[in-house]
């Protein structure tokens, strides 16, 4: 059949153009298997193009979430635990060498974005795993699948090692209860598995992502709020700055117990501490790239968030990247500033953990600590939907929805994501690892290489202007990976990496 002589409507029904009869969707996806035949995956299903060359629209799934709603989930899915370390990583960059790495991150990945969306529209296609099976066959696919499951299971663990982390903190605070005491509720790790079975398998359960925006734009507040006290605090805690006696939550500091009953840690912060750096390099530098790329991942939810969108259009779908990607770098950019402002060299790993060092007790810190545990607990299922649909293309691309697989997969996920957060040493390994690999491929690499092999030759040329910058990106990405992992593990080796264990 000619593709002129064709058209396929919006309600899917054949439509006689020239004496021959369209052939109806349900008879492509025999050619098509890697295509949800039942429309079940995540709900997202897609239609081939009939030659693979002609750009076709999306036309079997009818989005029902607003802009803003959008706007809420991608913001959301990029906002996230990533936050809490970037006070580190400017204390071990400086001002002005973190604010040229931010800015440059965040636009390389609106840039990314770009090119999947662009990818997208010409295939319809709008499921990162088929983008892969489309440009490189099977082997696409399983690379796609395997980095988003990587990268997401990464990120829902540094969430729940955050969960493990603080939640005992505040419980001992609001009782009163002494940390030595040992009780069940003082556990991180009996805690965490609560949360994840009382509040994210349920939320995880749903079927569609655009019911969370709600819950997305509340911890979008969350992390406004954890801003807000963060800058406020920047003019409260004086340098040097004295450390408290009950500072029972900074196990790893060696104190010391004065006359008065209190512990201290060499009594002040020297005052040689106190002067922000504008530029600075260290061993520790080299984790900042790696937390930055992780810090600005959301690219798995990107095409998900398309399909539920209201009225999609890439034009459309890009402004909700952009707006998301601005306002998450400008909350970025300030919480790191002001974190690093406060403690400057004494800033560590995780943010909150530095303030317990000064008053474990503070209750605006205390409500911090409950806003930014609610914010990551309610950002685990969002991450969760991308890897369970990556994992449904890779064991099952021509299986119906079913939701005993739809739930199993879930609680298999979590399960696993607990163990790993039980047995992991610190965050920052969590951070560093996913950052140096699978984040460079979902930002920098899969986005070029998928365009370059979808977007036709005809259309665009090698030696066109996209393309070669599509070429430079993939480059930058495999550069920006072997630089990282190269620095890490140099780091790691000669025994001075904090991800090895030291927090």
């Amino acid at each position: 059949m000619e593709p002129a002589q064709s058209e396929i409507l919006s309600n899917g029904k054949s439509h006689d153009l020239g004496g021959e009869m369209v052939v109806p969707m349900k008879m492509m996806q025999e050619e098509d298997v890697f295509d949800d035949p039942d429309g079940a995956l995540e709900n997202e299903e897609f239609l081939p193009s009939g030659d693979g060359k002609k750009n076709i629209h999306f036309t079997d799934f009818e989005g029902k979430t607003s802009f803003g709603m959008s706007v809420f989930n991608l913001g959301n899915a990029i906002m996230g635990s990533g936050i809490l370390g970037l006070a580190y990583a400017m204390a071990n960059t400086g001002i002005l060498l973190f604010l040229f790495l931010l800015t440059a991150v965040a636009a390389l990945s609106s840039y990314s974005i770009h090119l999947l969306l662009k990818s997208s529209g010409i295939v319809g296609i709008r499921a990162y795993e088929l983008l892969g099976y489309r440009a490189f066959g099977t082997p696409g696919k399983m690379a796609a699948g395997i980095a988003i499951t990587l990268q997401n299971i990464g990120a829902m663990s540094s969430y729940l090692y955050i969960v493990k982390s603080e939640l005992p903190l505040v419980i001992q605070t609001f009782l009163k209860a002494d940390p030595e005491s040992h009780l069940w509720y003082l556990n991180g790790n009996y805690l965490v598995m609560m949360v994840s079975a009382s509040i994210i398998l349920p939320l995880a359960l749903m079927k569609q992502l655009g019911y969370l925006g709600y819950t997305s734009g509340f911890s979008l507040s969350c992390m406004v709020f954890f801003l807000s006290a963060v800058i406020y605090k920047k003019f409260q805690i004086p340098c040097p700055f004295e450390e408290f006696s009950a500072n029972s939550t900074a196990e790893h500091l060696s104190l010391n117990v004065s006359s008065h009953g209190h512990e201290y840690n060499n009594g002040l912060v020297h005052e040689d501490d106190c002067t922000p750096r504008l530029f600075k390099i260290n061993s520790q530098t080299a984790y900042t790239i790696p937390i930055l790329a992780f810090a600005f991942v959301c690219h798995p939810e990107v095409l998900p968030i398309y399909t539920e969108l209201r009225n999609p259009t890439q034009k459309r779908m890009q402004k909700v990247s952009n707006i998301s990607i601005l306002v998450m770098y400008t909350m970025y950019f300030l919480a790191a500033l002001f974190g690093y402002l406060t403690f400057l060299g004494n800033v560590e790993p995780e943010l909150l953990h530095t303030y317990s060092r000064i008053d474990p007790y503070d209750t605006l810190i205390l409500c911090v600590r409950v806003a930014v545990l609610t914010a990551v607990t309610l950002t685990v299922p969002i991450v969760l939907f991308p890897v369970r649909r990556a994992i449904q293309h890779m064991l099952f691309p021509t299986k119906s929805f079913n939701w005993l697989r739809h739930i199993g997969i879930a609680m298999v996920l979590l399960t696993l994501i607990n163990m790993l957060v039980i047995f992991a040493p610190n965050i920052l390994s969590i951070f560093s690892i996913i950052g140096a690999t699978s984040a460079p491929c979902l930002i920098f690499i899969f986005p070029a290489v998928f365009y370059i092999r979808i977007v036709p030759k005809e259309d665009e040329p090698m030696n066109s202007v996209p393309k070669i910058l599509a070429a430079c990106f993939a480059a930058l990405g495999v550069i920006f990976m072997v630089m990282s992992l190269s620095f890490i593990i140099i780091d790691w080796s000669t025994g001075g990496g904090l991800a090895a264990g030291g927090h």
